[in-house]
């Protein structure tokens, strides 16, 4: 590929450790039907053998770019860090977990390029879970297409449960506007929350997303902090503190920064008040255990 060639999309795939499942992601990347992208990798101190998994696809595919943190800088900075190496106007997270159908982008790529409204296209999913064979399809019910931000912030905020649909393919402009993900776990949600306040969500009819469910995944254990230590935060972080205050500052500071009219604010404002309200127990014990956020 031309090092002066600007792809119209970027895979960015951030990974640590993933080397049992990473050969399986690129491959299904690599083989899309859409053949003109930019596949960036970044390695968050791997000390398995991801590092050399991604080194032989740099040598064998030219799209191919493979980057290494000194240090684990925590599951969502590397995030971010892999959308900042990109520069094309259209970019697609990736995990080393899942995988993609081969007209993934090609078809999310039509909607965007059809529709400037659209900030985020994805797929249908398939859920695999590793430890038992189970196969099914699962309904994300957040199709947003509403032309008022506000509604489309209030269906996502009732509707979302499984949270990947960030791995679709969205506008890169779109992102840049959000505060992207923050350290607390299940920021997910808040950046996605986030974005519906800049543009809808198009959910391709096809199922061309494959979840992969396993004991060492992020999402195996939400219950556990011990586990999402491991998983989740950088290198040396001892404790999870604040989760569910950070959800809901998350929100605030996205519904306040956002351009919606006050009447529109008000709205957003009264859901996400009554929502922490409902969870004043949990937000009282971290107080108790935690001091002042």
């Amino acid at each position: 590929m031309n090092t002066t060639h600007v792809p119209p999309v970027t895979v960015g795939l951030p990974v640590y450790n993933g080397e049992r499942f990473l050969e399986c992601a690129i491959d299904a990347i690599l083989a899309q039907s859409h053949r003109d992208f930019l596949l960036i990798i970044s390695d968050n101190a791997s000390t398995d053998r991801t590092g050399e998994i991604s080194q032989r696809y740099v040598e064998r595919d030219p799209r191919v770019r493979y980057y290494r943190n000194p240090q684990n800088i925590g599951l969502s900075p590397n995030f971010n860090r892999v959308f900042e190496l990109s520069k094309s106007p259209y970019f697609k997270w990736a995990t080393s977990d899942d995988w993609v159908a081969p007209d993934m982008l090609r078809d999310a790529l039509a909607v965007l390029e059809s529709d400037p409204k659209v900030v985020l296209c994805y797929p249908k999913t398939t859920l695999i879970d590793e430890t038992t064979g189970d196969t099914r399809t699962y309904d994300d019910q957040l199709n947003l297409m509403q032309d008022d931000a506000a509604d489309r912030f209030i269906a996502f905020y009732k509707n979302i449960g499984l949270s990947h649909q960030h791995q679709g393919v969205l506008r890169a402009d779109a992102i840049r506007r959000t505060r992207m993900l923050a350290s607390h776990f299940g920021s997910d949600i808040n950046f996605l929350a986030e974005l519906t306040l800049y543009g809808k969500f198009h959910e391709v009819p096809h199922y061309q997303f494959f979840r992969r469910f396993h004991p060492d995944s992020s999402s195996w254990d939400r219950g556990s902090d011990a586990h999402q230590l491991r998983r989740y935060h950088a290198a040396g972080k001892k404790r999870i503190r604040f989760s569910v205050w950070n959800k809901y500052l998350a929100y605030a500071r996205a519904i306040w920064r956002s351009p919606l009219t006050m009447a529109q604010k008000r709205r957003l404002f009264s859901l996400v008040g009554h929502h922490a309200y409902w969870e004043k127990g949990e937000l009282c014990r971290e107080l108790v255990r935690d001091g002042l956020p």
